[in-house]
């Protein structure tokens, strides 16, 4: 038996470092390969000093070269440890993604507002408009985009592209969809502080291999916290949606929402707020208006802060029980709901395509200390 190191980098080549979205040849793991007859000797470089992930890659080198170069082959694994560069953790990469037209960052000051059930449907809107859709869940703490389009099963697979390891992203209604959701179990809580969830964005935003997009929606957390930032730091994004209902106590985070994407070291331009949850209309009274959460709030907020209306999305039964079913409002036709959130998506792309002709393209911003509100620069 006589053992080849092509064949061992090609087996080597299937797998990854635990935590590592590239295969160990692609990352650099793999610093040197010798083989003499049937005993191959591989020396790995790793950043984490950590004994239980040494001892799975020594295993997991161990078992692809039995596997797929010779069952009998006698193989030592020489570990070396080497200090990663020292960078803020919370940063991540700020590149503009190849093919994707469009990356509209969809934001509320305050959870509850339905900004994924927006989301979702404004995916929706587009798609049925004609534009090429993805859907990047950014909620990493409370993923729902994978139930909204009944997908919470399904897991993202690896291709191959231009000859790198990528995340094919998952698809229902023509929209392409991640989500941290799809790599944790439904009754799993994400316990993760900045750092670790900035590098799973990264990986979702840029080991994934969405083709050719008009428009990437970007469903964010609530709030206005670490998450926004590394997004924004991340990409440049096109714009900003936020969502609100009429109350005081949302328009009062909606507010805010928007003064984080207009503060001058960000920039992010602010499409417009759209206001959900607006009105009521019981079915057996279909000419009256039921303002529950107040009349108009959302809408006179964005008179207040000189940004774009972009419409209002009323209470119906139908809204909540087609994204717990997986199957978004806006799929159907000729409905008061559907026509609500296309008439929203029209006005949405219009102050698009109005961004893209008036104002430069955005860049992503450059974060470097946290020291009150003068952390972006």
């Amino acid at each position: 038996m006589k053992l080849k190191r092509e064949d061992i980098f090609k087996a080597l080549d299937t797998i990854s470092l635990p935590g590592d979205g590239k295969s160990m040849i692609e990352s650099g793991a793999v610093q040197n390969v010798m083989t003499f007859a049937d005993e191959v000797v591989v020396d790995i470089k790793m950043t984490t000093p950590a004994l239980h992930i040494k001892k799975r890659a020594e295993a997991d080198i161990i078992k692809v070269i039995k596997e797929k170069v010779h069952p009998d082959a006698k193989v030592q694994v020489n570990i070396k440890v080497e200090k990663a560069p020292q960078q803020n953790p919370n940063l991540i990469k700020g590149q503009p993604i190849p093919g994707i037209k469009n990356i509209v960052a969809v934001a509320s000051g305050k959870g509850g507002v339905g900004k994924s059930t927006v989301t979702s449907n404004f995916a929706v809107s587009l798609s049925k408009m004609g534009f090429k859709v993805g859907v990047l869940d950014a909620d990493i703490y409370g993923p729902s985009v994978p139930i909204m389009f009944d997908v919470a099963n399904e897991k993202p697979l690896s291709v191959k592209v231009n000859g790198k390891s990528k995340m094919k992203p998952i698809e229902n209604y023509g929209i392409k969809i991640l989500s941290i959701g799809f790599f944790t179990k439904p009754d799993q809580a994400v316990i993760w502080r900045g750092p670790m969830a900035a590098k799973a964005l990264n990986q979702l935003i840029f080991d994934a291999d969405w083709g050719e997009l008009d428009f990437l929606l970007i469903d964010l957390p609530p709030g206005t916290g670490d998450i926004h930032l590394s997004i924004m730091q991340a990409l440049p994004i096109t714009g900003a949606v936020v969502v609100s209902t009429p109350q005081n106590v949302a328009l009062a985070d909606a507010r805010k929402g928007v003064a984080m994407f207009q503060q001058e070291n960000i920039s992010v331009p602010v499409l417009g707020i759209v206001e959900n949850m607006a009105y009521f209309t019981p079915a057996e009274l279909p000419e009256n208006k039921y303002y529950i959460f107040g009349e108009k709030g959302a809408q006179h907020l964005a008179e207040d802060l000189r940004v774009p209306f972009l419409g209002e999305i009323p209470i119906v039964q139908s809204i909540r029980e087609a994204g717990d079913a997986g199957r978004p409002a806006a799929l159907q036709e000729n409905t008061t709901v559907a026509q609500a959130f296309e008439e929203f998506t029209r006005n949405a792309v219009e102050e698009t395509v109005r961004r893209n002709t008036e104002l430069p393209a955005t860049e992503a911003i450059k974060i470097t200390t946290m020291a009150g509100c003068s952390a972006v620069k």
